[in-house]
């Protein structure tokens, strides 16, 4: 039960905030030996996350019917990490990315990217300025969150803000763009737990996607009330020192 909280508060807190929550659940399973961290919880951690996120922007999301402009940009803007994506998991290729020298190369390399980002001025905002080119070439940035350590939260606010929307805008357009990456993810993994024949759903799932959920929920609320008042130099810290702890427990 506690390595369940803790996964999900991993998740939960990890997955919107621009740090990365597959190098932090990486990291942790790999100093911490975590019994219970098979598919069917990735699944449900990622579950709760995606149900926290329709529940916060049910309203843009209910907007869709009336917007479907915003809707097409959304999907648009996805299509390029879902491809890749598969590829890479289909090939295998994905495992060779998960090493722990890389997630410290990308968490320690990306953070000077964002820090760099959030040095541009604000001039576009969602309403106006999120065209389909924009929104195309954010999610070939978000691309490179198949890299653990990128942050797929951190290089779509990373990408935005190199197009000059402001933190809060940046911030909402990374979370409208995890909703179809979410359901992607949660649908990709249901679909290999039948094709496993792991019907199974425990009370340990339901916990897990409870507690993603309510962690998931409080973390989008916070940090878009953080990102009005405060700029993203205290994620480029974590960043960059995280980066240089892992390098230096790889290289020494």
């Amino acid at each position: 039960m506690f390595e369940i909280f803790i996964l999900s508060l991993i998740q939960g807190i990890s997955e919107f905030i621009p740090v990365s929550s597959s190098s932090h659940l990486i990291l942790f399973s790999n100093y911490i030996d975590f019994e219970n961290q098979g598919l069917s919880i990735d699944v449900s951690l990622h579950i709760g996350s995606f149900l926290a996120v329709i529940v916060f922007f049910n309203k843009e999301i209910l907007s869709f019917f009336k917007n479907r402009d915003l809707f097409y940009k959304i999907i648009l803007s996805s299509i390029p990490i879902m491809i890749l994506g598969l590829v890479l998991v289909k090939t295998s290729l994905i495992d060779k990315l998960r090493s722990i020298e890389v997630i410290g190369w990308a968490t320690f390399i990306f953070g000077i990217v964002l820090y760099i980002s959030d040095k541009f001025e604000f001039k576009n905002n969602l309403k106006k300025d999120f065209s389909y080119k924009v929104a195309f070439i954010i999610g070939l940035f978000q691309v490179l969150a198949l890299v653990p350590g990128v942050s797929r939260s951190g290089i779509a606010i990373t990408a935005a803000r190199f197009f000059n929307f402001n933190r809060v805008d940046s911030t909402k357009i990374s979370f409208l763009l995890s909703i179809p990456t979410l359901a992607y993810v949660s649908i990709y993994g249901l679909s290999k737990n039948i094709e496993n024949q792991d019907l199974s759903f425990s009370t340990l799932n339901i916990i897990s996607i409870i507690l993603s959920f309510i962690f998931s929920l409080i973390t989008i609320k916070y940090f878009l009330q953080f990102i009005k008042k405060f700029s993203l130099k205290v994620f480029v810290i974590y960043r960059i020192l995280l980066g240089i702890i892992i390098l230096y427990s790889v290289y020494l």
